[in-house]
């Protein structure tokens, strides 16, 4: 990859570096019999990975599925060369008149308000990955899923790793993660189907994510809770290739990887580096818990290889965008939250 550039002028620029294809994600993906779906292709990372797996196999079709709510998004996609269709995955009519296509991306799912709604949620989350797990049962997966599908575990370690039994956090989301995971892995074990489970913990662009939910406080002179007080984070376009690479080796049985950066990262000393950049007294409240949601990448990385953006060049790109006031997703990720209730 050519130098980092120390800032991004707008959106367009900030989306037009960060799916530019590496030379590796090109290689896995030219090796791939095939076109490419992005099931849920709708949400924060969505519209990205799918523009990326374009740029990098140009030769291949690349359709995103979504219900396409947000307005001008599905325009924005086909102008970059996605073909988009219209489909509620919970519709099984609907779902079953999507193409066959041999290697899927799955993002779909429910987080936020799941502890007001947790038939909504279980359905989202286990429901539709059953039905997608056996309707395309002969396809290759990427499922995104969540390090919520672990324990908290010590601050003191690597964090958690793809042998440490599951037993998830507290709540309904968590919980039904780790049943969406069940679901490819039945299908993955009964049909013969091929998954990757993308255990992916805090992706991060400049517009949302642990970094921009710190640097926001800490500009605005609010404090940072920091009883839930180390993190892993990684670059959204490095999660999005680790992503579409994870398709190359997919498994049956299904095999889980841990998608994130390689260090525990302290929030007080985020807290502190971003007061450092802005100018401002980082205010913090609460004291670390002995555990967190952590978890060891060593795994992803013996085969992927490191995310290519490092942890300070990502605190420099979102202390500029945050000091410039330049647009927010306003989607808070609830980090520090430890109950579930998202």
């Amino acid at each position: 990859m050519a130098a980092f550039p120390d800032r991004f002028a707008d959106i367009e620029a900030l989306e037009e570096y960060m799916t530019a294809p590496p030379p590796a994600l090109e290689r896995d993906l030219a090796g791939l019999a095939g076109d490419i779906m992005v099931l849920g292709v709708g949400g924060k990372m969505g519209p990205t990975l799918a523009r990326m797996a374009r740029r990098a196999a140009p030769g291949k079709r690349v359709v995103g599925v979504a219900r396409f709510s947000e307005k001008g998004l599905r325009e924005r996609l086909e102008s970059q060369g996605v073909e988009c269709i219209a489909c509620d995955l919970l519709d099984r009519a609907a779902l079953e008149k999507l193409p066959a296509i041999e290697n899927i991306v799955f993002m779909a799912g429910h987080k936020f308000g799941a502890a007001g709604n947790p038939d909504f949620t279980w359905a989202m989350n286990v429901g539709v990955p059953f039905m997608v797990a056996e309707h395309f049962r002969s396809a290759r997966f990427s499922v995104f899923s969540t390090a919520c599908v672990y324990p908290f575990v010590s601050v003191e370690g690597r964090g958690a790793t793809e042998s440490t039994p599951l037993l998830p956090a507290p709540g309904d989301y968590a919980s039904s993660c780790v049943g969406r995971e069940m679901m490819f892995g039945h299908a993955a074990r009964k049909y013969g189907s091929r998954a990757a489970l993308v255990r992916l913990e805090y992706s991060i662009d400049m517009r949302y994510g642990v970094l921009y939910d710190v640097a926001s406080k800490v500009v605005a002179g609010k404090p940072v809770d920091v009883t839930m007080g180390h993190v892993n984070v990684i670059w959204q376009g490095d999660a999005n290739e680790q992503a579409l690479r994870l398709l190359a080796h997919a498994t049956s049985p299904a095999t889980p990887y841990n998608v994130s950066g390689p260090e525990v990262v302290s929030v007080r000393w985020l807290a502190q580096e971003f007061g450092k950049r802005l100018g401002k007294a980082a205010v913090v409240t609460g004291s670390e818990a002995p555990t967190a949601l952590l978890v060891d990448t060593a795994q992803a990385q013996k085969i992927l290889g490191a995310p290519q953006v490092p942890l300070a060049k990502m605190i420099d790109w979102v202390a500029d965008w945050v000091q410039r006031g330049m647009p927010s997703l306003g989607k808070d990720t609830h980090f520090s939250t430890r109950d579930g209730k998202y």
